[in-house]
């Protein structure tokens, strides 16, 4: 581990196996016919006390339509992105600069493992429809929003291809990323409260079964998370990222307000 950086440029074969059979045994539980009949069961559950209220109350219905816009996500990203590059939360301040750019090479992997993932799905005809359009008396915002579809505040309820949960993958891998680092339960707490409050707008639309999120996205999130942090992945693309960055860096901490930025003053 090089100084100011909190990754380690080693192998760690225990935690790199454990999240590949994990993943396996997500996969194995959702495959075998039985579990899987659970799994739909609880999801109609899940999707009809999240979804219903929906129909009753205008005030909540408008809520979690402005939460299941591409805006709102644009918002979440900023959230989660700041609370990544405070120094001294869960890094330390020098470290800031180099966990930022770890976390990046971690998503470029979570990209690569959706893309193969989704081929996967698609050869092995493991995709399905959004639980929106096969639950009875689905309520779906898009139809009280009209005037949203086909603009930049379109609702997200719905799919032809729900599986795996790509957006859920991106907030478990934030969570995961800094569990690794935090230090005390109340990091810990209000990572995962963010990570599971973000998940829900997608759920309450109906865009996505409960097991889009924790079987597929669980998966993606801990195959990438395996590859980037238990191998020398993360260490080496932090440093070098860093290296490359340093003259930017370096202009951008005379500007003031911004160089009061742990990941630009480190």
């Amino acid at each position: 581990m090089e100084k100011g950086s909190p990754f380690q440029a080693t192998w760690s074969w225990r935690p790199f196996i454990a999240c590949h059979l994990l993943a396996l045994a997500l996969l194995l539980l959702w495959l075998w016919a039985p579990s899987r009949a659970a799994m739909d069961l609880f999801d109609f559950s899940l999707f009809q006390a999240l979804n219903a209220p929906l129909a009753s109350n205008e005030t909540w219905r408008g809520i979690w339509a402005v939460a299941s816009t591409r805006p709102f996500d644009a918002l979440v990203g900023v959230i989660l992105l700041c609370l990544l590059i405070r120094g001294d939360w869960v890094f330390k301040a020098a470290q800031a600069r180099a966990a930022t750019f770890g976390f990046i090479a971690t998503l470029i992997l979570l990209v690569v493992v959706r893309v193969l993932y989704a081929k996967l799905a698609r050869h092995l005809d493991w995709q399905h429809d959004s639980i929106s359009t096969v639950a009875q008396g689905a309520v779906h915002l898009a139809s009280y929003f009209p005037s949203w579809d086909n603009s930049l505040f379109e609702i997200k309820d719905q799919s032809a291809r729900s599986f795996p949960g790509d957006h859920a993958s991106v907030l478990l891998i934030w969570a995961l990323f800094l569990t690794l680092f935090a230090r005390n339960a109340l990091q810990w707490l209000v990572i995962w409260g963010l990570a599971l409050l973000f998940m829900l707008p997608r759920l309450v639309a109906g865009a996505h079964w409960g097991q889009d999120d924790y079987i597929g996205g669980v998966q993606m999130a801990l195959l990438a998370l395996a590859w980037s942090c238990f191998t020398p992945f993360a260490a080496w693309a932090s440093n070098a990222l860093v290296r490359l960055s340093d003259p930017l860096f370096r202009l951008l901490v005379k500007i003031p307000l911004l160089n009061k930025l742990s990941v630009i003053a480190a």
